[in-house]
């Protein structure tokens, strides 16, 4: 278990892609305020475990801000309209709608079962177009964007400093002009290029448009998140996360789109999710390897035990999923619910105040370790170590009740943000 450094006693700290330093959390906006983009699944395919070990680092990001008195301002975002749901949607004959709604309700309900903490709003990229509308033409104006066959692309050279999130080298560039025309392309690649932010009618469109005052349309991926983000955030957040596939074109997308009309800084703290590998394999269809909630399910965990293995290493690093380790840690995890048990059943054993400084290191060696970059492991592991002691005090007949009672409240406090009993 690495442990927390005295400074992390002083607040929360952060692994900012940006920087690619550690980060005391300072809040811009005052307050107690803070707000958080977390880029949401596109629904036109159900979310695997890799998307939904993304979402429970943000959730228990989300918990722990406001376990530390925050309130968040949190968006997360529905996907619902792109090449790949209208390719999909036209090839199964079903509008796009019947396509994209199966896969929200299931994702709302694996949340649920997840127990990952959703917004009460969750804005779509169909139900943002006005605001989509309304950047590109700022963009335009601007001399970021312009037209070129019914489309309109955005040209990265036009704004200074892309690239910066990923590290971009912009001295090679190609000098010849380049357009993509697709939402997004597959695998980590980077496309040296005008990026699309508005397919015109003119291209193949699945049906799927709009009637807008830049003609007739939809927008591109490229522009639905800071359509979203301006329309329910603003320009500017406190943090932004997602996938470290995101690092690969989409966030730095995002940052050209919204500094360019802003002139400001968009995020001022960046974080990124590892893969979850499967027998130390990259998931993929080719390889038939693809893991989703119902899959564990149906192999006897409970979606606490897939919560909590999910949440349980760090995730900036990778997580391989094989079933000899996950059985080895939920033995573990089952031995840490067997011991709050223990301890909540105290029954008035005397004290000899031998306890006292095991109930007070559960909160507060929880507090440092989530302050440490959202070390959930480290965090569970020092709550388990003050269990453990005060299992054996209890066995012995030296836990008083109250000291129990002590105890089980602040293993309930700290679940407020675990959410793993």
């Amino acid at each position: 278990m690495t442990e927390p450094t005295q400074t992390h006693r002083d607040g929360l700290y952060l692994t900012n892609t940006m920087t690619r330093q550690k980060e005391k959390f300072i809040p811009r906006f005052g307050g107690g305020r803070v707000k958080m983009f977390t880029c949401g699944p596109s629904i036109y395919s159900r979310p695997h475990i890799g998307n939904y070990r993304t979402f429970l680092y943000e959730d228990i990001l989300l918990r722990f801000l406001e376990y530390s008195g925050y309130t968040v301002d949190r968006v997360i975002n529905f996907t619902d309209v792109e090449d790949k749901s209208v390719a999909e949607a036209e090839e199964k004959g079903i509008s796009n709608a019947d396509l994209t709604e199966p896969v929200a309700e299931t994702f709302f309900r694996e949340c649920d079962l997840l127990r990952i903490k959703l917004p009460e709003v969750i804005p779509r990229s169909s139900t943002s177009v006005d605001k989509a509308v309304e950047l590109i033409q700022e963009l335009i104006e601007k001399g970021y964007a312009y037209r070129h066959e019914g489309d309109v692309f955005f040209d990265p050279l036009k704004f200074e400093g892309f690239g910066k999130l990923y590290g971009l080298d912009m001295t090679q560039w190609p000098e010849e002009k380049r357009r993509f025309r697709k939402d997004t392309y597959s695998g980590h690649r980077w496309n040296l290029g005008d990026f699309i932010l508005w397919h015109g009618l003119e291209e193949q469109s699945g049906g799927i448009y709009w009637d807008t005052e830049i003609g007739r349309g939809r927008p591109a991926w490229n522009i639905q998140d800071p359509a979203m983000i301006y329309k329910h955030l603003g320009p500017a957040v406190d943090i932004s996360c997602g996938g470290i596939d995101n690092i690969y074109r989409h966030h730095d997308y995002n940052i050209a789109v919204i500094e360019a009309i802003s002139g400001d800084t968009f995020a001022h703290y960046w974080l990124h999710g590892e893969h979850v590998l499967v027998d130390g394999k990259k998931m993929s269809k080719s390889r038939n390897n693809v893991v989703r909630i119902d899959h564990l399910t149906e192999d006897g965990f409970s979606p606490a035990r897939i919560r909590f293995y999910l949440m349980h290493d760090h995730y900036r690093k990778k997580l391989n999923l094989s079933e000899k380790r996950m059985r080895r840690l939920l033995d573990r995890y089952a031995q840490f619910l067997e011991m709050v048990r223990a301890v909540g059943q105290a029954d008035g054993g005397s004290s000899d105040g031998a306890a006292e400084p095991f109930i007070d290191q559960i909160e507060e060696r929880f507090i440092l370790h989530l302050n440490d970059d959202l070390d959930v492991q480290g965090a569970f592991d020092a709550v388990y170590d003050a269990l453990a002691h005060l299992a054996e005090l209890q066995k012995d007949g030296r836990l008083s009740r109250a000291e129990g009672e002590k105890a089980t409240a602040a293993v309930d406090r700290i679940d407020q943000v675990l959410r793993i009993l």
